[in-house]
């Protein structure tokens, strides 16, 4: 049974209290490994840490940070497969989906930041023969970074990478359910040569070295991935140190579909959107309106198709959905289900939990598709984050954007028509921080990824990133 280490200095060190954790196989139901339960102790020496290496690496070239991100990336991509099945066994999803999008996605994040420095500029203003002007960008400091369990590779590493190609250290604190890949990548952070204390990882759960990275006095930043209950603790803690704050937070994502939609290309994105990770992750379309000439077809079609999707082994290349992270995230997912119920919503498929052959204590639960509740209920406005999506019709375009923005969150949205007005109508008057027309998580990193309302509050990728790791300072030279 594995035991992991945190990462500080380039060195693989004890949690100074000698305190672990265990953490499961959620296919399994059984532990396979601890993790360190890291305290502030622990935190102020991986800050200390970061806060040494600041000094030279915020002064390093891009070109010398932009060719160790390079190598990061390749030496990701050579152990490719390990990475995918410590994946796929520490969060439950299919190896083929870790194998096919997590993995590679981590890949493409320290390509894109490695390259996307090197052709930076700086605005410059003349002040009539009085003065020039000019803004310099300057690396903040030591950067705490809190990703999830969900997609812990692939978001662990959307923070690393853009803080190591603006010049910031950071303090890293994965998920205590999800440590695996983040405890692979340190050794290949020291394999590629990135100097110690550029990154440290420390293991631990939220209220312990979590909230000691937060309310460090010298971490002047924090970027976190997670639910909207601990955005809002971290939110309110760190006010009085004036941090910068990244929040990306939970959501409860509409995902519309218009009558003269295209109708294969909406039904098969729409399975997709539903159930891939199991619905487990914030982009998901859980809130599924449709007009309301093609409602009972929708429905059905979505229906026959979600019934097929095997619940298995994730190792199995045929397995479309894995298991939840956790016992007791499974229990909350059915516990929506049987509140649906309750509100006398109509359960068209699944609804119940999957025994799966060889993994009979694994957390496995069928893809489920609920109609007949009110976009009020509680089903429909707060976020399961699980394979359970709700089914509601609409009549006018006015009707299902008030629907689409009667939940308090405001993270990704789709929808789904082939007249171009529309599409701008519709974009246009979703509130939330992004909007995909005919399609799903497509993710260009130019542009800004982040929410509105209860699903957080900044922007990264691309320059906003650089805004966020970055501070802005204005230079004036008198002309003599």
């Amino acid at each position: 049974m594995s035991k992991f280490l945190n990462f500080i200095d380039n060195e693989f060190v004890e949690p100074l209290l000698g305190a672990y954790i265990p953490t499961f196989n959620p296919a399994k139901g059984e532990v396979h490994a601890h993790v360190p339960d890291s305290t502030s102790e622990d935190v102020d020496l991986a800050v200390a840490a970061a806060k040494r290496a600041f000094v030279t690496w915020s002064e390093s070239t891009r070109a010398y940070r932009s060719d160790l991100m390079r190598k990061v990336a390749d030496l990701i991509e050579a152990r490719l497969e390990d990475f995918a099945i410590a994946e796929s066994v520490d969060q439950g999803k299919p190896l083929s989906l870790a194998r096919s999008i997590d993995i590679p996605r981590a890949i493409h994040n320290f390509r894109f930041f490695s390259t996307y420095i090197l052709h930076l500029e700086n605005p410059t203003s003349d002040l009539d023969g009085v003065a020039t002007s000019f803004a310099v960008r300057q690396p903040v400091g030591v950067a705490a970074l809190i990703s999830p369990w969900n997609l812990p590779l692939y978001l662990l590493t959307w923070k690393i990478a853009p803080a190591m190609a603006y010049g910031c250290t950071s303090v890293c604190k994965p998920s205590e359910f999800t440590s695996n890949t983040a405890y692979l990548l340190c050794s290949v952070l020291r394999d590629a040569g990135v100097p110690k204390g550029v990154v440290n990882m420390v293991f631990g759960v939220g209220p312990k070295a979590g909230n000691a990275l937060v309310v460090h006095p010298d971490v002047p930043l924090i970027s976190f991935t997670g639910g909207t209950a601990t955005g809002e603790v971290i939110y309110r803690n760190a006010a009085p140190f004036f941090k910068k704050l990244s929040l990306e937070l939970g959501g409860k994502n509409a995902n519309i579909v218009f009558a003269d939609c295209d109708w294969e290309t909406t039904l098969a994105t729409s399975v997709r959107s539903s159930f891939l990770n199991q619905g487990e992750i914030c982009l998901c379309g859980s809130r599924i309106f449709v007009e309301e000439s093609i409602f009972d077809r929708f429905v059905a079609e979505l229906s026959e198709r979600a019934s097929k999707l095997v619940v298995g082994d994730p190792s199995d290349p045929k397995t479309d959905l894995g298991a939840l992270v956790s016992k007791e995230h499974m229990a909350k997912v059915l516990g929506y289900i049987k509140l649906a119920e309750d509100l006398g919503g109509n359960i068209h498929t699944g609804g119940q939990q999957v025994e799966v052959k060889g993994f009979e204590k694994g957390y496995f639960v069928r893809p489920t598709i609920i109609t007949g509740l009110a976009p009020t209920s509680r089903v429909c406005q707060e976020e399961i984050f699980g394979p359970v999506v709700t089914v509601v019709p609409f009549k006018t375009e006015d009707e299902v954007i008030e629907y689409a923005n009667g939940v308090k969150y405001g993270l990704a949205n789709s929808v789904w028509t082939q007249n171009l007005n529309r599409a701008h109508r519709v974009a246009r008057k979703i509130h939330s921080g992004i909007v995909w027309v005919n399609c799903w998580m497509v993710r260009d990193l130019n542009q800004p990824f982040g929410g509105v309302k209860a699903s957080g509050l900044g922007r990264e990728g691309g320059k906003y990133s650089s805004d966020f790791f970055c501070d802005e300072k204005s230079i004036c030279i008198a002309m003599g």
